[in-house]
């Protein structure tokens, strides 16, 4: 019987292990590779959707501004032909006037007549000058004239219709005195000036940044990169407390706009002022101040000038019921009429 010999096993070799070692090394590396690639392409992802979600809200908005700019347009242009219609029945008025005061100077003294024909015309004008544009002025002279004219003559058959002229004047001048055309010319000074103004953000984009915590000068290798990866971990999400509003931030093109409307603003309020609408002529002075002080820099001494203007211009009443001349003028029509039945 052959006997064979047995060998023992051979243990196994240390590069094995190193390999095994090797490849799940290589196989977590690759799995953490995978994820975080997976991980920044979903980041990506709906940072692209975030993008494209506010190019359509810009988008909307530029329309939006578009259409607005076309309504202001158009708001100006009704405003400018209602001015103009106004300013026609205005130089109308004025012209009116003036041919009369031509014919002052040819008509003689000849006759009464004459007279109460004059008186009666003049104060026909102060009637149409009060119901149109509110003119007391006018009225008031013409009331003056037509009892200076009664009183050159010095007669008793004249007196009812110069106690009722009296009375018309004495009406008149206890009305408050208005400066339309100061008021007027201001108004305009403003408009003129908005071009002027500066913006809110302006001044706000040129304050120097506050200064944040310098890093530290004995800081080890270790110590310093993770405070600086903390602080760029830091600046993705910024918590802010408001306690003030900040100005709007306006890209040129509605800043462009918001100075349009400021001054469509106020030509509606000068267009109010010569109609005497104080209701819209407030409201008109009262948007014009709060778009003032929160577009615009109210620190600056145009803005402050322009809101000194505006205060004022809100603090002067406007309205107050025009007085009428019909009595005087009802007393040289039924004067006239007795004369001509006598």
């Amino acid at each position: 019987m052959d006997q064979t010999e047995t060998h023992p096993a051979a243990p196994p070799e240390p590069r094995s292990h190193l390999a095994v070692l090797a490849g799940v090394g290589l196989a977590l590396a690759l799995a953490f590779t995978t994820a975080l690639w997976w991980d920044t392409r979903g980041r990506i992802g709906s940072t692209q959707e975030e993008l494209a979600r506010r190019l359509r809200d810009i988008e909307a908005e530029s329309r939006g501004a578009r259409l607005a700019a076309r309504e202001s347009q158009e708001a100006v242009r009704l405003a400018q032909a209602k001015l103009a219609a106004l300013e026609a029945r205005l130089a109308e008025s004025q012209s009116q006037q003036l041919a009369l005061e031509a014919l002052y100077q040819e008509l003689s003294r000849s006759r009464d007549e004459w007279h109460l024909a004059e008186i009666e015309q003049v104060l026909a004008i102060a009637q149409q000058q009060l119901q149109l544009a509110g003119n007391v002025r006018a009225a008031l002279l013409a009331l003056q004239l037509a009892e200076s004219r009664l009183g050159r003559n010095d007669r008793t058959q004249f007196l009812p219709v110069r106690r009722a002229l009296a009375r018309d004047i004495d009406r008149l001048r206890s009305l408050p005195a208005i400066d339309l055309p100061g008021m007027s010319l201001k108004l305009d000074a403003l408009v003129a000036a908005v071009d002027s103004l500066p913006l809110a953000f302006d001044e706000r984009a040129e304050r120097p940044p506050a200064s944040k915590d310098a890093p530290a000068r004995d800081e080890g290798l270790w110590l310093r990169f993770g405070g600086e990866l903390w602080k760029e971990l830091r600046q993705l999400v910024i918590v802010r407390r408001i306690e003030t509003a900040e100005p709007p931030l306006l890209p040129p093109t509605q800043a462009y706009f918001v100075r349009e409307n400021l001054k469509l603003r106020l030509l509606n309020a000068r267009v109010d002022l010569l109609t005497r609408d104080e209701a819209g002529y407030r409201e008109d002075l009262r948007v014009a101040q709060r778009w003032i002080q929160r577009y615009f820099d109210v620190r600056s001494k145009p803005a402050q000038g322009a809101l000194a203007q505006l205060k004022q211009l809100s603090a002067a009443s406007i309205s107050f019921e025009a007085p009428s001349i019909a009595e005087s003028l009802e007393a040289v029509r039924a004067f006239k009429s007795r004369r001509e039945r006598g």
